[in-house]
């Protein structure tokens, strides 16, 4: 298999050219995870995988099939209700253990946690769902935290944070705009407990499967878990999973061939989407004329990459105006016209799917 059959498999297995999923919600499942620190933008890319578009994305939100929590790393990921405790029990140990040091430099120390809970605990109690805000104005309340602290924010951010890596709260079924919390034993299923072993199958064996031919370098940026029981848990399911080698590169994959029943030439992706940021090793490679150079740094938030004939050829942001998305290329002048027309139309695909 050459590179450019990886980077195509890759693309239908996460559903972009093959058949939409049923609802975000199965593509959360197969996916395990979705980064989603760009809210709007994570929707969209949910949105391209499956029926429903965004308004589907935010009607699974609001029913709680889908949670939107710090959860496998610390940042934003959506992850299917029935999957967040196991992934919690799995690896949050091991992301609050790499904080340790900022915690330390912001006087985040375990005695403050243990108060906070409690605050957050009492606030929440009974389903009554708050915003980041509400909770704020709770701690500082309590004293644990200082108006006026130009450190407040990022306090309050860590607290909240380590109380979701401690499975006591997610994000709320709320029909809201604005990111609402809420107590996981209040609103999540309960599930049975995994043993380690059986865990660690699961984890690897879903993203194999989701996000494949994969590095284990690529397993080891999307999880922190320890880079042995990675290599040991993929060896043990190797009579499952297909290995290749890539310019050099070992690469695993769920050997059924995905169906690609949408092709399309162009996507303007988020600088989050799974397609994308997911493989360190065998990523796609940048076109001669692109604007960046070897340079990532010009990517933000409010966009991302611009894809084209499997080659990253340029970046896109987005932002809305009067209530309608517009989006702003930089690309390679050396693409060709039916290049351009491609990009022309993920263009207005975007738009489409942002403005539901």
């Amino acid at each position: 298999m050459e590179l450019d059959q990886v980077l195509a498999r890759r693309l239908a297995t996460q559903r972009l050219t093959g058949p939409p999923a049923d609802s975000p919600t199965q593509v959360v499942r197969e996916l395990l995870c979705v980064q989603a620190q760009d809210a709007p933008l994570a929707k969209a890319m949910l949105a391209y995988r499956s029926t429903g578009g965004v308004a589907g994305v935010d009607a699974a939100l609001a029913a709680g099939q889908l949670v939107r929590t710090h959860v496998l790393r610390p940042t934003w990921h959506y992850v299917a209700a029935e999957d967040l405790r196991w992934l919690l029990e799995l690896t949050s140990a091991r992301v609050e253990s790499g904080m340790a040091a900022r915690h330390r430099q912001l006087g985040v120390d375990e005695p403050t946690i243990a108060r906070a809970l409690e605050v957050i605990t009492r606030r929440l109690a009974g389903r009554h769902f708050t915003t980041r805000t509400g909770l704020g104005e709770a701690l500082a309340d309590a004293g644990l935290l200082k108006t006026g602290d130009p450190l407040f924010g990022q306090r309050l951010a860590h607290l909240l944070l380590v109380a979701e890596l401690r499975a006591v709260t997610c994000s709320a079924p709320a029909d809201a705009v604005e990111h609402h919390y809420a107590l996981i034993d209040e609103v999540l299923p309960v599930t049975p407990p995994r043993s380690r072993q059986h865990g660690l199958a699961e984890l690897v064996g879903r993203f194999v499967a989701s996000h494949g031919p994969v590095a284990l370098s690529d397993l080891q940026r999307w999880t922190p878990l320890p880079l042995k029981e990675l290599r040991t848990t993929l060896a043990g399911l190797a009579d499952r999973l297909t290995s290749l080698d890539v310019d050099g590169a070992e690469l695993w994959y769920c050997p059924d061939e995905p169906q690609r029943s949408r092709p399309r030439r162009a996507w303007l992706l988020s600088t989050f989407d799974e397609a994308y940021l997911s493989y360190r090793t065998t990523g796609y490679p940048r076109s001669p004329g692109h604007p960046d150079g070897d340079s990532f740094a010009a990517f933000v938030t409010a966009g991302g990459p611009v894809l084209c004939d499997l080659r990253d050829v340029g970046r896109f942001t987005r932002r809305m105006v009067r209530g309608r998305p517009e989006v702003t290329l930089v690309l390679d002048p050396g693409l060709s016209l039916a290049q351009r027309s491609a990009i022309d139309e993920a263009v207005d695909l975007l738009k489409a799917t942002i403005s539901g």
